[in-house]
């Protein structure tokens, strides 16, 4: 669906976007993170034509966004993080000329007015001036100006800012759902939204893609060890030494607790690539112990861009040696 090539762009002989290279599959939500300054809007500026390239390729459905902009562009329903209302309209009118814009006509436009305000949930608020609604609202107006025509691919840039924690929710569940019938990529500051909509991370640092992957799958990769902390009736240091016996297990420690009289609390650690939950749990059995809980610690998204971020910012420190005129992007 999208596919980004060798993508470099320079200002005054920095690159904000260093030789990016991503494809985009159909029909799933991508969430698109990046510290301050790492490439984000640059990138989707690009993307959407807003922007040239110094350098590089994106093709959209098979269109070059700079050979073939027209055609490109008809695939693109984009939502920048400031939505690009007309204050003196209102959302009927601002969608009506956004509908001739898209060329959309005749008795299709009334039916395409209709349907996005339905999903964005505006139409009480159609006739309207834009400039007494509400900061969510516009909001809302611009998301419904950017799936207008159903477009292939529908680019988000901070889609939630601005609206209440219920119209977080419902905009939220408005993602999903397009994400079942377009391809979406979010941008957000929110790593909890990302986590929660996205399908797949993406994350770039000065210009440079870091990490692509599931949420698990970026949670395997930085993980070194899976931490298992576990709550069980018995002895301590017995059930300790039984589950050391497992193989694969790596280290025990183990206490009573302090909040279940009887019970031992106990800490397991293992590599990332394997699951022992089932073999552990066999040998605390075989000590006739209860098992009260068991919960295997995971990384958040929030550790995990840290975690990715760091250590390229750790790489490029060492990488740049003396080099006194690389800047920060």
């Amino acid at each position: 669906m999208v596919e980004i090539k060798n993508l470099t762009k320079v200002y005054d002989g920095h690159k904000a976007v260093d030789d990016l290279s991503i494809t985009v599959e159909d029909g799933q939500v991508y969430g698109f993170l990046g510290p301050n300054g790492a490439g984000k809007s640059t990138t989707m500026n690009i993307m959407t034509g807003c922007l040239a390239a110094t350098s590089g390729t994106v093709t959209i459905n098979g269109f070059d966004i700079l050979r073939q902009p027209k055609e490109a562009k008809a695939c693109i329903g984009y939502l920048p993080e400031l939505p690009p209302v007309y204050p003196d309209m209102t959302p009927r009118e601002y969608l009506a000329f956004v509908c001739g814009l898209k060329g959309i006509k005749g008795d299709e436009v009334k039916s395409e007015i209709d349907r996005v305000a339905a999903m964005t949930k505006i139409e009480d608020h159609l006739d309207r001036l834009i400039r007494h609604l509400s900061k969510g609202y516009r909001q809302r107006v611009g998301i419904a100006q950017a799936i207008l025509g159903k477009p292939k691919l529908i680019i988000l840039d901070e889609p939630t800012v601005g609206l209440d924690p219920k119209q977080i929710i419902e905009i939220r569940e408005l993602i999903r759902e397009l994400g079942g019938e377009h391809t979406v990529i979010l941008s957000s500051h929110i790593l909890s939204e990302i986590s929660s909509v996205c399908d797949k991370i993406m994350i770039i640092r000065r210009g440079k893609l870091v990490a692509c992957d599931t949420p698990e799958g970026l949670s395997r990769a930085t993980l070194n060890d899976i931490t298992l902390d576990i709550t069980a009736e018995g002895d301590a240091d017995e059930l300790a030494e039984a589950v050391r016996a497992v193989e694969g297990v790596q280290s025990v420690t183990s206490k009573a607790s302090d909040s279940d009289a009887g019970c031992a609390e106990l800490t397991v650690t293992y590599p990332y690539d394997l699951d022992l939950r089932r073999e552990v749990s066999k040998a605390l059995g075989a000590e006739n112990a209860l098992i009260i809980s068991m919960r295997e610690a995971r990384l958040s998204l929030e550790d995990i861009f840290l975690e990715l971020t760091e250590q390229k910012a750790a790489e490029d420190v060492d990488g740049e040696g003396e080099d006194e005129n690389e800047g920060n992007i």
